[in-house]
């Protein structure tokens, strides 16, 4: 078997600033290990022992065959893994006839020997040509066969034992690459214009060809294989599998993997953005029902929403003005929330709070934040002379995010999504996503209010979303360990003679583990971690492996650091080095076990109660307000135009829980029997004096809380 090592002493030959040189003496000092080289000139330089074999400067000349990073062998994992389950049990099992011929055993050990070995006629003391006698007779295969066996195994281990494959063309449709590339060329002009037939676009195919080559000069292919040769080229362009929108996304996309602002701390960046939302609501002054667009904020580094603005039809510049203004100054909480769902007033954490019931007031709906930098689009309200006055008086600067680029601000699209899919569609008035989504007469179920739906999605945000892990929220020291907004908030306030050398550096690599992996416009993803880096084909590339991946490609992954993964180019055999998109922000290398364990801690430590069963109660209250009477209604009506008359900061909107016939079914009436409130009967008749008593009871809230607190 070749040696990966090489022999280190006089008369060793190294590369040293790309001239030959030779040791010609070693000797040991005080210093250290030294040596004296001489070069072709006959001149001397003496270095360290250390410096020749650890700088990049040095490359070891070996004299003799063995494995090399750059030669055409690949690893034994790359070999056998592209064997299928009965091709890899053909080959062990040949491995284990070829070491009972070398040994007696098929497991080449005498320590593991299984029954009855070893055979007489392979006993260790028959001399070999007798064992390969006795292996050719019950194998059937000839001597040259089986001696080509054993060299295959002594060179390389099972991996000799493999078939040889040939090189894998890039395409196994045989077509001139003319011929492929001025159909790519006909596919990236229909980007930006309607979705043409794959007809039409083998004709113009072959009128440029012979336009540009002359007439016979490409071989023309058959229509069937022009057929498969767009299928395959509809993974590198799409063009007619996926809707005209998303193929222009695709084409739009930058070369090379995706990169991204990383906000290392709470406040570093603000989302802000602007939705159409799928369901329809009332306006309290003109009575109708109205399209409600809803504008917020959010942190980018804990997913919080600071911010929330529902208006009817659209938003204008005020409305953003307000919703960064939340950030500086949250909204006040609902009385009736739940208490994970309340944030202390100063805006601290309740885990380094020494007593949270102490904490006088209703607390905050969201955490307060200063942000630092503002990433909105190019719409008129966000580029507003208004909201950059604002950001410039408060030392705030703006990002804008690239045109019809919506993957600048994918935390807040996914937000977006979270609500309809989580709430919206299970309220009355739903409309759907679109057109083809919608319902005979949506507008007919509408019944809430926008004050009443921009509470309720303040509540959903604040109870649910903020208390649920998201996947996309990680610290890089524990990967696996999946957190909520809040506990993401929490986490950001906390926040650091002769000796044996290998022969290549490079072979270290091999060492590795292997991992088949298909390659994305984003990089690979292994174990739930995007990797990137210079040196990847091509998404679209076919592999030339066969592995048990499709289209997959062999990755060399280290344990005990998955902060980086190695991978070689099979045409320049040269290996490159793909970064985790979290690696900048870990310090220290990150192995498996800390985050298989880190997995195991957030399953038992850091689990939130049933989240369906939040959601699912949530939704309850809400539909139990469908029920209300006229007189209801009425009151409900009267009460949200004076919400909407007085705008004071101190005041809160009424929120949905507070309607009379949800406070019925949660309770609260008769939890409230015992203190002294107004009748009931006064709120149904919807007398004059309802504002006064409001206001009464408005001045008795701190005596509420101390007996709410006893």
């Amino acid at each position: 078997m070749s040696r990966a090592g090489a022999r280190v002493g006089v008369g060793t030959r190294f590369r040293y600033d790309g001239e030959s040189v030779e040791v010609v003496e070693m000797a040991a000092t005080t210093a250290g290990n030294e040596v004296v080289l001489k070069d072709g000139h006959g001149r001397l330089l003496r270095l360290s022992l250390k410096e020749l074999l650890f700088s990049d400067r040095a490359a070891i000349s070996p004299d003799g065959p063995g494995p090399s990073a750059d030669d055409d062998s690949e690893i034994a994992s790359v070999v056998l893994g592209q064997l299928d389950v009965a091709a890899k049990r053909k080959v062990l099992e040949r491995a284990e006839h070829i070491r009972e011929v070398l040994t007696g055993y098929r497991s080449g050990s005498p320590e593991l020997a299984r029954d009855e070995e070893p055979r007489s006629e392979y006993s260790p003391d028959k001399p070999l040509e007798a064992r390969y006698a006795a292996k050719i007779a019950e194998l059937g295969v000839g001597l040259r066969t089986l001696k080509r066996w054993t060299a295959e195994f002594r060179e390389q281990g099972e991996a000799g034992l493999a078939p040889r494959k040939g090189p894998t063309r890039k395409s196994q449709i045989a077509v001139d690459d003319r011929w492929v590339e001025t159909a790519v060329e006909v596919m990236v002009e229909h980007t930006d214009q309607s979705r043409p037939s794959r007809t039409m676009v083998i004709e113009r195919t072959r009128a440029r060809v012979i336009a540009r080559f002359g007439e016979g000069v490409v071989p023309q292919p058959s229509r069937a294989t022009a057929f498969r040769l767009l299928e395959e080229l509809e993974r590198r362009h799409p063009l007619f599998r996926l809707s005209t929108k998303r193929n222009r996304d695709i084409a739009g996309r930058p070369e090379g993997p995706y990169g991204k602002l990383r906000p290392t701390r709470p406040g570093e960046y603000l989302l802000m953005d602007s939705t159409r939302l799928d369901v329809f609501a009332f306006d309290p002054l003109t009575l109708k029902w109205v399209q409600a667009e809803l504008s917020v904020g959010m942190d980018w580094y804990t997913r919080c929403i600071t911010g929330i603005r529902l208006t009817p039809v659209s938003t204008k510049a005020v409305d953003v003005s307000a919703v960064l203004f939340q950030s500086f100054r949250p909204r006040p909480a609902g009385r009736d929330w739940p208490r994970h769902a309340v944030w202390p007033e100063h805006g601290i954490p309740r885990t380094v709070l020494v007593d949270v019931e102490g904490a006088t007031g209703p607390g905050l709906a969201s955490p307060p934040l200063v942000p630092e930098t503002l990433v909105v689009d190019h719409g008129k309200v966000y580029v507003s002379e208004h909201l950059t006055s604002v950001c410039r008086r408060m030392g705030i600067s703006i990002q804008p995010a690239r045109l019809r680029t919506g993957r600048d601000k994918g935390p807040v699209e996914r937000y977006f999504r979270t609500l309809r899919e989580g709430l919206l569609q299970v309220l009355p008035g739903y409309k759907g996503p679109d057109i083809h989504s919608r319902g005979e007469s949506p507008e007919d179920d509408a019944f809430f209010f926008l004050d009443e739906l921009e509470s309720i999605i303040r509540e959903w945000t604040a109870a649910v979303y903020h208390c649920r892990p998201h996947s996309s929220l990680v610290d890089p020291g524990l990967p696996g360990l999946r957190m909520s907004p809040a506990k993401m908030f929490e986490h950001g306030m906390a926040r650091a003679g002769y000796v044996e050398a290998p022969r290549d550096r490079d072979l270290a690599f091999e060492f590795l583990k292997t991992e088949w992996r298909t390659i994305q416009h984003y990089g690979v993803e292994i174990g739930r971690r995007r990797y990137s880096g210079p040196g990847l084909p091509e998404p679209g590339l076919r592999s030339p492996y066969d592995g048990p991946v499709k289209n997959g490609w062999p990755f060399q992954v280290d344990p005990d650091d998955i902060t980086r993964i190695y991978f070689r180019n099979p045409t320049t055999r040269e290996w490159h080095t793909l970064l985790w998109e979290h690696a900048p922000s870990a310090e220290m290398p990150l192995s498996e076990d800390a985050l298989r364990f880190a997995r195991q801690l957030a399953a038992s430590k850091y689990r939130f109660p049933d989240d369906r069963l939040a959601v699912a109660d949530l939704l309850e209250r809400w539909n139990l307000g469908l029920g209300t009477t006229i007189a209801e209604r009425r009151m409900a009506l009267r009460l949200s135009r004076e919400q909407a008359a007085i705008e004071l900061p101190e005041n809160e909107a009424e929120t949905v829980v507070s309607l009379p016939s949800v406070r019925k079914a949660l309770g609260q009436d008769d939890e409230e029997t015992a203190e002294p409130q107004e009748p009931e009967a006064a709120m149904e008749t919807g007398d004059d004096d309802e504002a006064d008593l409001e206001d009464l009871a408005g001045e008795d809230d701190f005596y509420a809380d101390a007996l709410e607190d006893v």
